[in-house]
């Protein structure tokens, strides 16, 4: 058998590992999902949600006096993967 070639890391910048509360804030303000902000880079996010499916594909993430309009990137059932929009 070869030798085991490490992973390459694709991330565009580092991700630093968090818990804290936010908000997915949709419908021009007038519809709010609570979720958790696992991780956060310069670029994007992981956050757990209690239904993935509930969530409009754009948005805005608030959280700890961040905001930041999102796309979903990425989907499982209590998660989503978003990048930030610039």
């Amino acid at each position: 058998m070869g030798q085991d070639e490490p992973i390459e890391n694709k991330r565009i910048s580092d991700r630093h590992r968090m818990l804290k509360a936010g908000k997915i804030v949709f419908g021009q303000g007038g519809s709010l999902i609570d979720c958790t902000v696992r991780n956060v880079s310069k670029t994007g996010a992981t956050l757990n949600v209690q239904n993935a499916v509930t969530v409009p594909q754009k948005f805005e993430l608030r959280w700890d006096g961040n905001v930041q309009r999102c796309t979903v990137f990425w989907r499982k059932m209590d998660s989503l993967g978003v990048r930030f929009d610039t």
